[in-house]
Parts: structure tokens; sequence; C-alpha cells
């Protein structure tokens, strides 16, 4: 029985309060509020921080919008051009009428330097250069730039549309370059291919005159190649100012190409960003102090309540214990009881508080012996065990009480011992309980003895059944000797002999019997398998003559001793066949057999030695129902009026305590075969 956990208990006498709430010092309060200045600082620096933040990724989005639209406008424009262009061609005209259409379209696109007509072979019918400046291929000619045009040509042609080549530079005289593209539109009449426009743009000019007139001063906008490349540029960056960069792919047929734009900005203006951090700062640290202070309140109104719920439970449980309880001082006194252990003595609360040796509840015989326990628990402060120690007590009326005491140190606050607690069992009950389990056991051993007769009488009766029928059988065929032939001697010798065998045999059934109900182990020998079969063919022709059935036996050769418990298996090999011949009898089965077997099974795996042999038992009875199947091992299952159902039961616990199976099988066409198996010696 383990202890029981009491309450502490002051040295005054009640159970001590829970701890009241730690109060906070000054140096404490110091450094609350050092840490919400802190606090205060830190907010106040996270905001200006982040308000730059903010201004950033303003600036950072606008510069990315700006991109954007300017994609949008160059799309856009790049759409009105090929529009232009497709209308150059419209109505057939001639060389002449097509050259004049061609300038007034480079006077109104300035982004334009070169307009080409060409035939479905490339070849060049016409071609006009920008008015404002000079044509960029004087200089080293159009051949360079045969093999962009055939590119944009064929990707055209491919797509049945506008496309674009890449990007190249052409060197000028005054010895600066320009990076062109060429953009080939491809001109088709009732489904057949008749020429190309082919226009050359200046990457610098679309930025100027597409996408310039909305750009700030702040802003420079460029054309790059995948690898940061810069192609074409407008604008211009100023130097130590914060750069925001936006890029975004051009994807135009033929062509891919990055637009880059950079915007710059001052640095954020710290003087506003600081006065509304220290306003929103100030804001927060009042809202901060106003929740502590609330928070504080609270926290105290809910210990308070939390101290008198904590009071009104401590007594509430104390009150409903069923366990005493009981406090004494390092003199003896008692300082505490509890309802629980005034009831088990019958005393009030008053009659004992305060009270030393000897106790109202100590029985006067027993007073004494008392006294100087307690006096040597209080002058060596021993501690009591653990486990708890019985006594007796004595009621207010004058009757014993059995109870079991848990004793240990009173600890104040303060970690110093100011008596001792008690906790006390009243065990009348389970002593009670023990005196009825203690008879309830004797009660149910005895039972068990009589189930174990029981089943011995059982197994007796059953296994002695065949040797005395056998016993039987031989007196009644001696008896019709005499009568039949007086002078068969050698008859009544041999039935004789064969009677006092059997009675042997009887006898060391009972021994058998016994040992097998007792579960040790047998008196077991090498036996070889044609010696048991020897000695039970006697019984089994008996009555196999008396049935009419042939009984074949047939052991294999070189079969090795079995070790075994000779009268035992003797027994299985005869209810086996007895079974087989019952079966066959009830069946009327009109050429009946029965067949007796030994042989090797069970090989090692080198297939050299044999370790088992094998004992079989067939019939060409009716063969076992499939009803019976399940039950057909159970003890005291029989499907003879006669029977008891040990004999199957008994035959397989038989093999099972020498190591081997018992089991059947049908027997093709007709019949049952049991087997088992038996270590070879």
């Amino acid at each position: 029985m383990s202890a029981v956990p009491a309450p502490a208990v002051s040295a005054a006498g009640a159970a001590p309060a829970p701890p009241a709430p730690r109060r906070v010092g000054p140096a404490t309060r110091w450094m609350l509020w050092g840490l919400l200045i802190g606090l205060v600082v830190a907010l106040l620096a996270t905001l200006v921080w982040l308000a730059g933040r903010y201004e950033a990724s303003q600036a950072q989005s606008h510069v990315e919008r700006d991109v954007a639209d300017a994609l949008g406008d160059i799309r856009s424009a790049l759409t009105r051009n090929i529009q232009s262009l497709q209308a150059l061609q419209a109505g057939h005209p001639t060389s002449q009428e097509w050259e004049s259409a061609a300038q007034r379209l480079l006077r109104e696109h300035r982004e334009w330097v070169r307009i080409e007509w060409r035939d479905p072979t490339l070849t060049t019918l016409a071609a006009v250069d920008s008015p404002f400046r000079v044509p960029v291929f004087d200089r080293f000619g159009r051949a360079n730039s045969a093999g962009d045009v055939q590119q944009a040509c064929a990707t055209a042609r491919r797509l049945s549309g506008a496309a674009y080549a890449r990007s190249y530079y052409v060197p000028q005289s005054d010895g600066l370059g320009v990076e062109l593209m060429e953009m080939c539109l491809p001109q088709v009449t009732a489904g057949q291919l008749t020429g190309y426009v082919v226009a050359t743009y200046a990457l610098g000019e679309i930025l100027t005159n597409l996408i310039a007139p909305s750009l700030t001063r702040s802003q420079e906008v460029a054309f790059t190649e995948a690898d940061g490349t810069r192609l074409a540029m407008h604008g211009q960056a100023r130097r130590g100012a914060r750069v925001f960069s936006a890029q975004q792919l051009l994807d135009l047929p033929g062509n891919t190409m990055v637009m880059r734009m950079d915007s710059w900005r001052a640095e954020p203006d710290v003087f506003p960003n600081l006065l509304t951090a220290l306003v929103t700062g100030m804001s927060i640290a009042l809202l901060s102090v106003l929740y502590m202070l609330g928070h504080d309140t609270r926290r105290r109104l809910r210990v308070e309540q939390d101290l008198a719920d904590a009071l009104a439970f401590r007594k509430a449980m104390e009150d409903s214990l069923v366990t005493g309880l009981r406090a004494r001082d390092l003199e003896g006194r008692a300082t505490y009881v509890n309802p629980a252990f005034c009831q088990m003595v019958g005393f009030e609360a008053e009659e004992l508080l305060g009270r030393g040796a000897p106790s109202p509840y100590w029985p006067p015989e027993l007073a004494d012996e008392y006294t100087r326990r307690q006096e040597a628990r209080m002058t060596t402060r021993h501690v009591p065990p653990r486990e708890g120690f019985e006594s007796v007590y004595m009621r207010k009326d004058g009757t014993r009480l059995p109870v079991l005491i848990f004793e240990a140190p009173l600890i104040n606050a303060h970690g110093l011992q100011t008596g001792w607690m008690s906790a006390v069992l009243d065990i009348s009950e389970q002593r009670r309980v023990e005196e009825l389990s203690r008879a309830s056991q004797e009660r149910l051993q005895a039972t068990a003895r009589l189930a174990t007769v029981g089943e011995m009488a059982s197994l007796l009766s059953h296994e002695l059944n065949q040797p005395l029928a056998a016993i039987s059988g031989y007196a009644t065929g001696s008896m019709n000797l005499l009568r039949e032939s007086p002078h068969a001697a050698a008859d009544l010798e041999l039935a004789m002999t064969r009677i006092a065998q059997q009675a042997e045999r009887a006898g060391r059934v009972i021994k058998s019997v016994h040992d097998f109900v007792r579960q040790r182990d047998k008196e077991r020998e090498a036996v070889p398998p044609h010696d048991l079969f020897d000695a039970i063919l006697p019984l089994v022709s008996l009555q196999a003559r008396k049935l009419g059935i042939p009984v074949a036996v047939r052991v294999a050769d070189g079969l090795p001793p079995v070790y075994c418990d000779r009268t035992m298996v003797e027994q299985v090999l005869l209810n086996l066949a007895r079974n087989a011949m019952q079966a066959m009898d009830e069946a009327r089965v009109s050429e009946p057999r029965l067949e007796l077997q030994a042989r090797a099974a069970g090989r090692s795996e080198d297939g050299a030695a044999k370790k088992w042999v094998e004992f079989s038992v067939s019939d060409v009875g009716p063969g076992i129902a499939d009803e019976v199947k399940q039950q057909l091992f159970t003890p005291f299952f029989t499907t003879k009026p006669e029977g008891m159902g040990l004999g199957l039961s008994l035959c397989r616990t038989v093999v099972e305590q020498h190591g081997g199976f018992l089991g059947y099988e049908p027997n093709v066409p007709q019949g049952t075969i049991f087997r088992f198996t038996l270590p070879a010696s």
C-alpha cells in the first residue's frame, strides 16, 4: 500500500495559505522602465527605417510600372508601323508612287532609317533612306546586313506576318555608330508571295521618339542583351544618387531584347519621418503603459480570487477526504486534525487539538508503548518507513480499529522542520476482505483437486476399457474351448498367458496414465517399430476376425528403433485401429480393409540419416464428415453413443509429448488415413 499524500500543515494548526503574489521592488521597477525606454527608442528607429523602406519600395514600384508602360507603348507603335507598311503596298503602286509614299512615311516615323521594296527573291526593287540623317549604308553598303534581312524574311514567311532580325551595329563616318534592327513584312496576293517590305529600325530612335516624351529627367532607358550589354540608351544617370532599376523582356517575332529603366531618387527626408515616428512611438508608449496598468490591476484581482478559491478548495478537499490527517508539533501536541480523522476516532477536533501524550484515542494497554515510540521519534528525529506502519486506535466508545499510518516531516516555508504530518487509514474493511479472500482461495484449491480427481477417473476408465475387454474376450474364448474341446490344453495355456499379459498391460496402463495426469516425463526406451505392431496385433486380430476385416501390416526394411513410451504408443495404435474397424463396421463396407504401416520420414538435408519414423492406420470407411472435422480432437467430443470423447484427444497429446505430430487425410478413393511421427532412437 502506497503513502497517501497530505496537504502541508503549519505549526499553528491550520493549513497554510498559498504564497502571496510577489511585490515588485524598486530595482525591478527601474529595470522595467529602462526596458520600456529602450523599447520606445528601438520602436522609433524601426519606424524611421520602415519609412525609408516604404519610400524605396514605392520608388521601385513606380519604375516597374513605368517600364511596363514603355513596353506597351513600343508594342503599340510597332503594330501601327506594320499597318502603315501594309498600306504602302495597297493598290499595286509603281516604283515612283511607292518611293513617294515611303518618303512620306519616313518623315512621319523618325525611328525608321530605311524602307526597301524587294521581290520574292529578296532583290531590291526600290529603296528610300530617312531624310533626317546621312544614309547609314553609304559607307559600307548593304551587303553586310544581307544575312539579317534574309533571316527576318525567312521568319516572316514562316509566320505569315511581320518578323524581326537580331540587332547589329553599323559604324558611321562621324566616328560613332548606330544599332539597327531589320523588320520584314511579306506581301501576299491571292495566296501567292509577291514580295517583301523591309524596314530598318534604329534602336536609339525607337527610345527617343516612341517613349522619351513620357520619361522624366530622372529616368534613363536602354535596350540591352541578356548578359547586360547595352545596345542603345536614352537619358543620363546621375552620380551619387540612389538608383532604382527594373527590366522586362521585349519579345518580338524573331527577336527578343531586354528593356532596362533606371530611375534615381534623392535620400529620404529624415526629419518628417522622425517626427512621425516620435509621435507614433509616444502614442504607443502611452497605450502600453495604460495597458500594463490595467493588466497589473486585473492580475492582482485574479490572484486574490485564485487565492480565495484555493483556500476554499483546500478546505473542501480536506473535509471530503476519507483519509485521516493529523499534524503534531515537535513536542508531540496535535496542531491539526481533519474531519475524517475525527470521524474515525469519534472525538471532536476541540478534544484533540493541543493534547499531548497520551492521546485520547490510544488504547490504555498500549499507551506506554505508543508514548515511548513518540518520544523516540521526537528526540531522534527518526523518519518512519515510507511504506507506513500498522497500529491500533480506540474509538470514543471503546471499540478498537486497526489503522495504517504514514508519517513525514512537516517543513515550513523556510525549510525548517516544525513537526510531523500523518495520514491515517482505517484498514478494518481490508482485514475483513483479506479473510474472505483466504477462505475463497482454500475453497478454490479444494475444487481444483476434485476436478483433477475427476479427470483422472475419466482417463483411467477409458484406458482400462480395452485391456479389460481383451481379458473378457480371452476368458470367453477359453470357456468356449473347454466346452468344445476339453483336451485343448495348449490353446487354454495360450489364452491364460494372454489373460496374464493383458492384466499386466492394464497395470502398465494405470501407471502410465497416472504419469500422464501428473504431466511428468515417461519411461522411454528404444523400441523397434515391428515390436509395437506385434504387441497390439493379437487384440486387433480378435476384433478384426469378429468383424470380418482383413488386416495388413507393412514395415519398411531397415527402420531404426523409435524412442518412446511403449505402453502409450501401443495405446495410440490400438485406439486408431479400433476406431477404423468400428467406422467400417458401422458403414457396412462391402470390402473392408485395415492397413498398418511404418516407414521412414523426415530425412536430414544431406539425406544421410533418418530422424523420424511415420506410423499410419488406413481404412476404406465412409471418411470424416465436415461438421466432425472441426471438433475431431476436442476432449469429450464423440459421435459414438457409448464413447467418452477422450480417445483422439489423448492420442494427439501422447504424440505431441513425444515431439511428433498426429494428423489425418482422405484415403483415395475411399476412407481415412491417420498418420503420426515418432523420433528415431
